[in-house]
């Protein structure tokens, strides 16, 4: 509980761009790869960009050109720039790390998710 937190959710109208950021333990935040995903009413939970420990990024077809994954190790954050949003991107979205096998604890880690919401 309470080891990765998300913010920068809100009321955007279509076309316009939002910055979220996702903030870890220090402990663990710099060995992690970081995915975002997001889930919708009766949709299924997707990632939408994810990017790895040594900074390997990946975006899916559906948000490709307009969603960005960076990392900032320092600040133990990691972000997610979206632009040119759609209404049907509006969801809750969600910050995980992913653990090596070696970590004590457990492998995952979730955020509680911010809200994005793209009014037409």
């Amino acid at each position: 509980q309470g080891q990765l937190a998300e913010s920068g959710g809100g009321l955007v109208q279509a076309g316009g761009s939002l910055r979220l950021s996702c903030t870890g333990s220090a402990s663990f935040f710099s060995i992690s790869d970081i995915g975002w995903y997001r889930q919708a009413p009766e949709n299924q939970r997707e990632m939408v960009a994810s990017i790895t420990m040594d900074g390997n990024t990946y975006e899916p077809d559906s948000v490709k050109g307009r969603f960005t994954v960076s990392r900032d190790n320092a600040k133990n954050t990691a972000y997610l720039e979206m632009s040119d949003l759609k209404p049907e991107d509006t969801s809750v979205y969600f910050c995980n790390a992913k653990l090596p096998s070696w970590w004590p604890g457990q492998k995952a880690y979730w955020g509680q998710g911010t809200l994005v919401t793209v009014s037409s």
